[in-house]
């Protein structure tokens, strides 16, 4: 596998020129000091740390994976000494409070270096990674005394946290859940059951893990409505903070995965363990919704590093690979052949590879404006609409650049022809790896639903109206803008974006006025919906890039505008007419969806 580059100069433009990021940042309630000049610090040293420490360890700790023993799981040569460094470096504290040892900076930081990291090694990724929600679920519903007990070692790395939800007998329908908890009698409870699929479930990089656990109280109410949120930590916190007794919570096994083998995804066995209640008590779905959220855009991102790794390793064998000669006529006349990247098709590829890296790296960045504001907004008014939004942007972020990135990690593979489907490249690791990202943390359908339904129906459309309107009305004005300067392309590419946006909401009208006599047809076109909508979004975030970078001044990089607008002018040309093929799939109704009686999948 070619080695591995962290896109640091995309990175910079989004924050400095794209979103003027240093604008939303002096709005905070955090650390206000904080400058670009420091953020390209950060960026530039974690670009470091990715690149030297993770990327290294990537195809070997698929290889060597995750080993149990004795109810021991042992990490891949190389993952334990990355995590120390990781560490030392502080990285694990950018975004914690400050008061506990963090060094209190936007989660939009936190979210880039994230996805630097998960490019460059996406199962150790998953180490930090699945802390930070346990740490943004104790910032919100912990009481002061479990902040004081777990907040400053998680914050520093000493321990890890993970998100406990899955049973062997229910994914996603958590109305099923068999794990208890009854009340010791002490403020604490004995919770008995077994999770499955718990992402770095047990592993040797801390000294302890923290479980972050739904159960069900003795009194719990049926369904969903009857589940709490406990803390379970692997070993009991001592009086002065260091690791205590062991609890009882035991791995059973590792899962034996498709990809991320080198992250010990764990059964764990809890055995009367000692738990402490989250807020309050019959309410841990909605407390747990603040990790999930939290894990849901990380997971975006994961989509975003999976295009960005197979592009990278994808372009460079096409710039080297002789195949065939080019239809317009012999390029490389001293060679048996021509390169690879000649050919249109394999520049499609790379292309469209290219095109959903950029454009699900601005649609995460622009939707960290909203998670800065919700995590460190003034006002309760300014938090609340953030939280609103990023609600609304936050299952079309997870199942939609997920299921690209899948798409991108196909597409190397294929640029790489045979060669593609040997271990020896890595391009096929990406594309296993890359899988779970749809499915976990809620599957494309499961974000689908949340999409349509939850966010737009019973929101009464309010946020995809005013989505759909600040995107109609900004297309409009570069549309205009565009035509005094006799921009072919920047109109058309205006105009068809201005078109899908206003039917955005006719769409999702036409969906609401037939469930009133067909239910089915709401989930019949929410996948098409979720889709739709990410294409419209990520055509905004080309916009505003093509736009920045048409209008650059200065004595930088002139290449890297004039790609990012080539970039945007194919995304318009080639990709975004999808949506078309999504509406059209949506208005066709659901009835050849529903037609069948269900044996005829018996046949």
């Amino acid at each position: 596998m070619p080695d591995f580059r962290v896109p640091v100069e995309d990175y910079k433009f989004l924050f400095r020129h794209v979103f003027k990021m240093d604008e939303n940042y002096s709005k905070l309630n955090c650390d206000n000091d904080f400058s670009l000049d420091l953020l390209d610090t950060i960026l530039d040293e974690a670009a470091k740390f990715s690149e030297n420490e993770l990327a290294p360890l990537y195809q070997s700790g698929d290889e060597e994976g995750c080993v149990l023993e004795d109810g021991v799981v042992t990490t891949p040569k190389g993952f334990k000494e990355a995590y120390s460094k990781f560490i030392e470096g502080g990285w694990t504290s950018l975004t914690g409070d400050v008061e506990l040892g963090g060094q209190g900076l936007p989660s939009s930081v936190s979210l880039v270096v994230n996805e630097m990291l998960t490019t460059a090694n996406w199962a150790w990724a998953m180490y930090p990674g699945l802390s930070e929600g346990a740490v943004a679920t104790l910032e919100s519903h912990g009481t002061d005394a479990q902040k004081n007990d777990y907040l400053p070692r998680l914050i520093d790395g000493r321990w890890s946290g993970t998100m406990c939800l899955t049973e062997p007998h229910c994914g996603t329908d958590l109305g099923q859940m068999k794990t208890n908890a009854k009340p010791n009698g002490d403020g604490s409870f004995s919770v008995n059951g077994t999770k499955i699929f718990i992402s770095a479930g047990e592993h040797d990089l801390t000294e302890n893990i923290v479980h972050i656990v739904l159960a069900k109280l003795p009194d719990a109410p049926k369904g969903t409505k009857g589940l709490s949120l406990f803390i379970i930590p692997k070993y009991l916190p001592g009086e002065s903070g260091e690791v205590g007794k062991r609890n009882g919570v035991y791995c059973g096994s590792i899962e034996k995965k498709m990809g991320i083998h080198g992250n010990g995804t764990a059964l764990l066995n809890f055995d009367n363990a000692k738990g402490f209640l989250i807020g309050q008590p019959h309410d841990g779905l909605s407390a747990m919704f603040t990790y999930m959220n939290v894990a849901r855009i990380g997971t975006a991102s994961q989509g975003v590093a999976a295009a960005e790794r197979s592009y990278q390793g994808a372009s460079t064998y096409a710039l080297e690979r002789l195949a065939m000669r080019s239809l317009s006529g012999v390029k490389n006349p001293d060679g048996p052949a021509d390169k690879i990247v000649e050919h249109p098709d394999v520049r499609r590829m790379l292309l469209t590879q290219r095109a959903i890296a950029e454009g699900g790296r601005a649609m995460i960045m622009h939707a960290s404006e909203y998670a800065d504001t919700y995590r460190n907004g003034i006002s309760t008014n300014e938090r609340d609409q953030a939280e609103q939004k990023l609600g609304f942007f936050t299952p079309i972020l997870k199942g939609f650049i997920t299921e690209l990135g899948v798409e991108a990690a196909n597409l190397g593979i294929q640029v790489f022809g045979g060669h593609g489907y040997i271990k020896e490249w890595g391009m096929e690791q990406i594309f296993r790896d890359s899988k779970i990202a749809t499915l976990y943390e809620g599957t494309t359908g499961i974000q689908a639903l949340d999409l349509i339904g939850r966010k737009v129906l019973l929101d009464k459309f309010k946020q995809l109206k005013l989505f759909s309107n600040e995107i109609a009305k900004s297309s409009f004005k570069n549309l205009l803008a565009t035509s005094v300067r006799i921009n072919i392309k920047g109109i058309k590419a205006s105009a068809k974006l201005l078109k899908l946006a206003l039917k955005w909401r006719y769409i999702a009208l036409r969906i609401a006025l037939r469930a009133k006599t067909d239910r089915d047809e709401v989930g019949s076109a929410s996948v098409d919906f979720l889709m739709y909508s990410g294409y419209v979004y990520m055509g905004y975030m080309f916009m505003k890039m093509s736009q920045v970078a048409n209008n650059f001044s200065g004595d930088t990089n002139i290449d890297f505008y004039k790609n990012k607008v080539l970039t945007a002018n194919f995304f318009f040309d080639k990709i975004l007419p999808r949506a078309d093929m999504h509406a059209s799939s949506i208005l066709s109704g659901s009835q050849s969806v529903m037609a069948m009686p269900n044996e005829y999948f018996s046949q």
